[in-house]
Order: C-alpha cells, then sequence, then structure tokens
C-alpha cells in the first residue's frame, strides 16, 4: 500500500470513494489489529496514510515530526512519509471547521458545548478555541478532568449557543441506540438557545441528533462535509500541493447524492413502484420495495399477514423492514407501503439517509385491488386517502403531482434530486 487509511474496522468507510475524486493515486483501506501497529509503522512501506479509531494516539511515537495542531490536540490523522521520516498532521481540525463554516455558525464570544471526550473531542475543542468561542464545556458520562456530567448540563447550562456531537451515538448500525449507547446524545428541549449543532457521525447522513435540529429550524450538518474538507487537506499533504478551493462542495455534492436514497410514498396504485423500477434503471441504482421485502421476510402474501395478525401486526413487521432496508442501503430507490409514513419512527427511518418524494395521484385515477387490505373498494381508498393526505405531504421532502407519464414522474423525481 503506497496510498491508504489504516484503521481496525474499515468496512463502512467512504475515505476510498472520496480520495478517488480527489487525486489519481491509488487508495487503500488497510484493516490492522492492535500487535500489527508495530511492524506496519516500523516497515514504513507507505508514501503517504491516514489513521482512523483506534491508532489515531497510538502512531504518535512513530512520527519523526508532528505539526501543532497535531500536538494541541494529541492525534494524528495523516501521516506523509519523505525520504524515510514520518510527518504528522491532523486535517480533521480543518475537516471540523469548514463544516462549521458551511452552516454559517458565529462561534466568536459563544457558549460551546461538546458532547464526547475521545480525539474527536479534542478537535472540537482546538476548533472552537480558534474560532473564538468565550466557554467550552466538555460534556462526557461521568464528571472529571474538567469534563461535566450531562446532568451538570441541563442542570446549568441551557445557555449553551452551539452543540458538536463527538459521540458514537446515532451511528451505524445503531442509529437508534442499542442496549450500551443511545440513539440521541442529547435532548434539544433542554436548550432553547441553540443556534447551531454539529455532529461527526456521517453514517447515517443525517443523526436523530441533526434530524431534531433540523425540526427545531436550527442550521445543522451531519460529518459527511467534515469527512470530505479533512480528506481534501489530507490529499494536499500526501502531494505536497494546493487543490482548488471548490473542491470539498463538489466532491461533498457527488458523495452525498450518491449515498441518499430516493424515497417514494404516497397511496397504494400511486404508481411508487412503476416509477421506482424506471428511476432506478435511469440513475444506475437499486430498487426495493418494502412490501415484496415484507412478503419475503414473512413467507406469505400481505393479505395473510393481515389475517392473521391484523392491521397492528402488519404495522409492526412494515416498522422491522423500512429500519432495516433504510439503514442498510444506501443510493438505492425504495417505494414504501401506503400506510408506511403513518408512524413517527418509519420516517425517521427513511429520511436518515433519504429524500421522500409523495407521488399525489388523482385519487379517481387509483383503481382498487384485492391485494390491498385497507383498500378492497372505492369507499374505503377514499377514505384512506383522506386520513393520509395530510400527513402524505407533512413527511414529504417534495410532492409530485403524477398526472404525466411514469416516465415523465420519473424525471421529474431524478431532476430535483440531482440538481
Amino acid at each position: 500500500m503506497k496510498y491508504g487509511l489504516i484503521g481496525e474496522h474499515l468496512p463502512h468507510s467512504f475515505s476510498k470513494e472520496i480520495h478517488a475524486k480527489i487525486a489519481p493515486y491509488t487508495y487503500e483501506l488497510h484493516e490492522l489489529e492492535k500487535h500489527e501497529l508495530d511492524g506496519f509503522m516500523k516497515a514504513k512501506d507507505f508514501i503517504a496514510i491516514n489513521v482512523t479509531i483506534p491508532y489515531k494516539k497510538g502512531v504518535i511515537p512513530y512520527l519523526d515530526e508532528i505539526d501543532e495542531n497535531a500536538k494541541k490536540i494529541g492525534a494524528v490523522n495523516t501521516i506523509v512519509n519523505q525520504n524515510g521520516k514520518l510527518y504528522g498532521y491532523n486535517t480533521d481540525f480543518f475537516g471540523m471547521r469548514a463544516l462549521i463554516f458551511k452552516l454559517g455558525l458565529d462561534f466568536s464570544g459563544k457558549k460551546v458545548m461538546i458532547l464526547g471526550t475521545g480525539g474527536t473531542s479534542n478537535t472540537a475543542i482546538a476548533v472552537s478555541e480558534s474560532l473564538g468561542a468565550k466557554e467550552i464545556l466538555v460534556v462526557g458520562r461521568t464528571a472529571k478532568n474538567g469534563v461535566i456530567a450531562y446532568d451538570d448540563a441541563y442542570a446549568n447550562h441551557t445557555d449553551t449557543d452551539f452543540i458538536i456531537n463527538t459521540t458514537p451515538c446515532g451511528m451505524f448500525p445503531y442509529p437508534d441506540g442499542n442496549e450500551t449507547i443511545s440513539g440521541t446524545p442529547i435532548d434539544l428541549d433542554a436548550f432553547p438557545n441553540v443556534k447551531g449543532v454539529v455532529d461527526a457521525v456521517y453514517n447515517p447522513l443525517r443523526t436523530n441528533l441533526i434530524m431534531n435540529a433540523i425540526e427545531k429550524g436550527i442550521p445543522a450538518e451531519g460529518g459527511l462535509y467534515m469527512l470530505v474538507a479533512q480528506a481534501v487537506v489530507a490529499a494536499e499533504k500526501f502531494m505536497d500541493t494546493a487543490l482548488d478551493a471548490s473542491l470539498t462542495d463538489k466532491i461533498f455534492a457527488e458523495i452525498e447524492s450518491s449515498k441518499e436514497n430516493i424515497v417514494l410514498s404516497g397511496m397504494p396504485g400511486s404508481g411508487k413502484s412503476t416509477v421506482g423500477k424506471i428511476l432506478a434503471a435511469s440513475l444506475n441504482r437499486k430498487f426495493i420495495d418494502t412490501d415484496a421485502e415484507i412478503v419475503k421476510k414473512a413467507g406469505k402474501e400481505i393479505t395473510e399477514i393481515f389475517a392473521e395478525v391484523g392491521n397492528d401486526g402488519f404495522r409492526k413487521l412494515e416498522a422491522e423492514v423500512v429500519a432495516e432496508v433504510s439503514s442498510e442501503n444506501s443510493g438505492a430507490v425504495i417505494a414504501t407501503g401506503g400506510g408506511a409514513i403513518l408512524r413517527d419512527d418509519n420516517v425517521r427511518a427513511l429520511k436518515r439517509n433519504g429524500r421522500i418524494y409523495f407521488l399525489n395521484r388523482p385519487i379517481e385515477n387509483i383503481i382498487p385491488t384485492s391485494d390491498r387490505p385497507l383498500a378492497l373498494n372505492r369507499a374505503a381508498l377514499e377514505s384512506r386517502f383522506r386520513e393520509r393526505y395530510g400527513r402524505y405531504l407533512a413527511t414529504c421532502d417534495m410532492e409530485v403531482k403524477t398526472v404525466e407519464s411514469a416516465e415523465d414522474v420519473a424525471n421529474m423525481i431524478k431532476e430535483d434530486f440531482l440538481k
């Protein structure tokens, strides 16, 4: 390996895709067990590498020189080999600063709360200091060494201006958390003064924290932009050259688009599957029909599921499938069942990595069929439409009136998605 990334677990890293868009060198992902780090670093068989968890501190003893940012942060994520001498840098600093600038946040004279105590937390501290923050609080599970506990944050620091999350809360594969990690690191309702939220997590594209902030009208962004921005700076170190200032925005837009799902909502019979298949073929994307996935998972048709477990049982199974396909797929076209958007957890799951398009087909053009248990006849179909219409509008990112052909509708969505 001449250029690449070292870390312990790298199956979901975006770094190879990003560097392929930056420069012509071949960039590899190289997983190392902890006992392999010493031999790798002593061999020095690379030109330049990035470093990720858990080796950002472990590589430091092997370096000949470290830049000031990396020294201050206490972590290195970029190493350049110059004639056998290893030079260490921390480009995460520039990535996080770029993300803050992208949101237009002004830390000068403000109170910043940093969630988490790991290496990225140190980066957030250094960036906040460089941007003139008046007060910087670091919040951890327990109070020690200048770190305050969450109880203290809720009780005494509700006047916080900006929040930076550096914890793994909300990260794939547990966007809603598990028995050890919460899906949301902090309750924004307790901090009414917050003017911006930054999350270092980039997978999913939008964590629960980011979606909570956006719903409140607070400027917020996940860590993908930070990841791209730091990669551009790392590439400059790799090649010892300056790159175009617009490159970060260009690559970010390309990567975000390639990772974001196109989600289709709407009544049964509104054309979601037909339009979805056309879109998927046009964009060379995977097509997923959540109803088909439910049938596959249950091993029986939807009418049978309703007959056996009723609406509540079906909705529970549907929620499991929606969570799975939304989390495990990126860059797909997903057609949802007519009632999928009735549950908040489904909408959340779909929006973490997707944009929802509501296919609003005139109800008179939808034909009732026997395979739709809640819309078996015209009266039932019209009743469902009246019940759901407001919800379709409230949960979508764009309403698409489907009076044109399926090809025209697919092109309208494609044009909006790629703009």
